[in-house]
């Protein structure tokens, strides 16, 4: 997977997000163009630019990455959007993390 930065800034339409959701929910192509009344092409179209802007190779990867950013929920599950943390432990906005023991 490429840089942090530039997933977490991926931009994706409603209609990607719908087509994110379904794959999550462990949908086949197929069975996401029944379910949005599309083509299974243009589900194929919708999942291969949802890979390419937020730079996964696959769907498990796909589905870690919108796991990361809150993107989707499973189960209630990682809801909340998580804080963007640097490498170096320090959250984007430049404040420190608070460190509890």
């Amino acid at each position: 997977m490429g840089g942090g930065e530039s997933q977490a800034q991926a931009t994706l339409s409603e209609r990607e997000l719908q087509v994110l959701d379904l794959v999550a929910a462990g949908l086949t192509n197929e069975q996401i163009a029944k379910q949005l009344e599309i083509s299974k092409r243009t589900v194929d179209n919708h999942i291969s630019n949802i890979l390419t802007k937020t730079e996964t190779d696959n769907r498990v990867a796909l589905v870690r990455w919108a796991l990361q950013w809150g993107k989707v929920c499973i189960d209630d599950v990682n809801c909340c959007p998580l804080p963007n943390v640097a490498s170096n432990g320090m959250p984007t906005n430049g404040k420190e993390l608070e460190v509890q023991e």
